[in-house]
């Protein structure tokens, strides 16, 4: 079954794939250059020890990202 929710939910080892962006402009801009485009997988690789910036893989490439900015990219588990 699939779920939707935000990349900031995203337990260390989970996939989805990116849904949409809720981000202003640009910000949106700079998340898509980055490769958080709609229907790319992106995964949780790893967790700073106080829990934020988290590492994405995505497009090949592992990008850290604040709570605060993965909580505007929408994904869908299943």
């Amino acid at each position: 079954m699939e779920e939707t929710t935000t990349l900031d939910r995203l337990a260390v080892g989970q996939r989805a794939a990116v849904t949409g962006l809720f981000a202003p402009e640009n910000q949106r801009r700079r998340l898509l250059e980055l490769g958080f485009v709609p229907g790319k997988e992106v995964s949780a690789v790893q967790e700073s020890p106080w829990g934020d910036p988290v590492a994405y893989a995505v497009c090949g490439a592992v990008i850290a990202l604040r709570r605060a900015d993965a909580r505007q990219i929408a994904v869908r588990q299943g």
